[in-house]
């Protein structure tokens, strides 16, 4: 029988689907994309999570768009919102209070697209620390860590810009800030400004320029950048975590079609229904509220989003006097430091996997995820990157902190720089020596087995506590990870100890020294020896006891 023959007789998807495969051979693409093979582990659903929050956010800002009117001119409100009738406003803001009052489906729109942009930062945010602190960073994938590292800004930037179209008064005294930080910007700073606002300060056409950027410019480079994205996902293969079968040359998991698929699709679906549901429940950037942006009045209390909040709290705990004069110029370094420490924070964290990969000079590709604990230095970096942040977060809420708890806002702030300084090295210290403890626990267990309680005498009278060897499946993650040495002091082929070394020595000595190195074969032959006559206490125990896992015999 034909291939047309077939097609004819199999109805209108198998003619469809032959028709296409027969002009672009398609087949070939879906067959081998779909014996693509994913790990299943929850926490790979961060990924997941903020790119449906994402689809989200486009298919709520599509709807949006039919009706907001991104104008700065003036006109008098004539809506169904009676509090403001007849007040003065821009088109923007009348636009926005329309969708929310006017338009069927417009609030709970307004609303779902709020919170999915909420959710799509702080899933990346989550993602990119999971991705982190298990070492999926490493080679093939200091790329995608780039490439995600600027979806993550991009989120920010599409938050941001979108957070400030209404011209509410909270948008507008967010617009302020960034207007005071642009013109704290030597030399340029006043032209820069002129130009973004179309003059001074609030001008008539940042809305505009920052709807282009919301609707057109931000989401097509986050679409190009997920593509790119889940791209090198596919090429690189994706991680999966220590255990049993699981080496860096394959991958263990199911296929993407059709498992892969169907929970793919199920799990869309629970997180749109979701944030339907947070969006209908709970009431969000009630602008109505607000007002009209007016720049004569400051308003008290006015928070930006969570994910912008840090930059804010690094313009708040900036010492002050600290302005600098250079001839008829004078550089603000209450807000030049704060942006100068913003941009090497990011610049450290967008570089970070370079940087560990210069210190472990490691060749090799990894495709098994390190447990945090198993890599204590850079669990401990991390959680001192976390309380950095944390720290510069809170700040931007130091008036809510002093009137809530009814202290001075003095004290507030100096506890806040403080703990800037001081709070990520006890993060990094208490961080690091939780990794070795329970290193050293897990290496207690391979040797050793997990306590019992169950107390037995010898023949010889000695009492000892009877210990239950652990499955081949927990010995593995407990034993299956490699010990790194710090790098040594070494002459190059011209006989000369660089700069460049010794610094490498240095940093290498404060990552690996105080390593605990996995169980080998031979430590643990001889620990199951030594224990022989408290295992034979427990018979059950007792064929596990001499195993040997693949990740101790290696």
């Amino acid at each position: 029988m034909s291939t047309a023959t077939e097609a004819k007789s199999g109805g209108f998807l198998s003619g469809t689907a032959n028709y296409l495969d027969e002009r672009t051979s398609i087949a070939v693409a879906v067959k081998t994309f779909g014996r693509k093979i994913f790990p299943d582990h929850w926490s790979f659903m961060l990924g997941e999570v903020a790119l449906y929050s994402f689809v989200v956010l486009v298919l709520s800002g599509t709807f949006l768009t039919f009706f907001f009117q991104p104008s700065m001119a003036e006109v008098h409100y004539d809506g169904s919102y009676a509090p403001l009738k007849g007040a003065e406003m821009s088109i923007a803001y009348a636009s926005s209070l329309d969708i929310s009052f006017d338009i069927r489906g417009g609030l709970i729109m307004r609303q779902v697209h709020h919170w999915a942009a909420l959710l799509f930062v702080s899933a990346a945010g989550l993602h990119m620390m999971r991705v982190f602190f298990t070492g999926a960073f490493r080679k093939p994938r200091e790329l995608n860590w780039i490439v995600g590292f600027v979806l993550f800004i991009l989120g920010m930037a599409a938050g941001f810009s979108g957070y400030s179209l209404p011209d509410d008064l909270l948008s507008g005294n967010g617009l302020r800030i960034i207007d005071g930080m642009v013109k704290g910007i030597p030399f340029i700073g006043t032209a820069i400004s002129s130009g973004l606002f179309g003059g001074e300060f609030p001008g008539t056409e940042i809305v505009a320029r920052l709807y282009s950027v919301h609707i057109m410019i931000v989401p097509a480079l986050i679409i190009l950048f997920i593509g790119l994205h889940l791209m090198m996902v596919v090429i690189h293969k994706h991680t999966h975590y220590s255990g049993p079968g699981k080496r860096d040359d394959n991958v263990v998991g199911y296929p993407l079609a059709p498992v892969y698929v169907a929970k793919a699709g199920g799990f869309f679906f629970l997180v749109f229904g979701v944030i339907m549901a947070i969006a209908a429940t709970f009431t969000i950037n009630p602008i109505w509220n607000y007002g009209p942006y007016d720049p004569s009045p400051v308003s008290a209390g006015t928070q930006p989003d969570w994910y912008i909040g840090w930059l804010d709290g690094a313009l708040r705990l900036a010492p002050s006097n600290l302005d600098v004069n250079i001839g008829e110029y004078t550089i603000p370094m209450g807000v030049m430091l704060p942006l100068i420490v913003s941009l090497v924070f990011l610049a450290a964290v967008a570089a970070y996997p370079f940087i560990e990969n210069w210190v472990t000079q490691d060749k090799r590709e990894h495709h098994v995820l390190d447990r945090p604990r198993n890599a204590p230095t850079r669990t401990a970096i991390g959680a001192a990157g976390a309380t950095f942040y944390a720290v510069l977060w809170a700040g931007a809420s130091t008036d809510l902190i002093a009137i809530n708890f009814q202290v001075s806002l003095n004290s507030v702030l100096t506890t806040m720089q403080i703990l800037l300084i001081i709070g990520p090295i006890i993060a990094y210290w208490v961080t690091k020596r939780a990794c070795l403890s329970l290193q050293r626990k897990d290496r207690e267990i391979a040797l050793h087995g997990r306590e019992t309680g169950r107390v037995v005498r010898l023949p010889h009278g000695e009492y000892i506590e009877v210990h239950e060897p652990v499955d081949e499946y927990e010995l593995w993650k407990l034993v299956d990870f490699k010990d790194y040495q710090p790098t040594m002091v070494r002459p190059n082929k011209n006989g000369k100890i660089t700069f460049g070394t010794r610094i490498r020595a240095a940093v290498s000595k404060i990552y690996f020294e105080d390593r605990i190195a996995p169980v080998s074969k031979t430590e643990f032959e001889l620990a199951h020896h030594e224990h022989a006559p408290a295992i034979e206490e427990k018979p059950a125990a007792k064929p596990k006891a001499k195993r040997k896992p693949k990740a101790i015999a290696k």
